[in-house]
């Protein structure tokens, strides 16, 4: 190999080095944020779920409540 092809040979793998050490660079900022907007994700899952929870409950409240106007409109009607 001639000493130009050699630098030109040197050239390309610097160039190739240096996209590859950006592809880097960027997969990892990618990753980070994706991490981020996981624990985000999980985070927001878990405060549904929990609301979701108390609204069962009231909702169980309200229909037990329910029942029991209902029972004493029909004692009522019985009488």
């Amino acid at each position: 190999m001639s000493p130009a092809e050699q630098e030109d040979f040197l050239g390309n793998l610097e160039d190739r080095i240096q996209k590859a050490v950006q592809v880097v660079a960027r997969l990892r900022q990618e990753k980070e944020a994706a991490v981020k907007e996981a624990a985000e994700a999980r985070a927001e899952a878990e405060r549904l779920a929990e609301e979701l929870q108390v609204l069962q409950a009231e909702r169980q409240q309200v229909r037990g409540r329910i029942e029991k106007l209902l029972a004493t409109i029909d004692q009522l009607s019985a009488v």
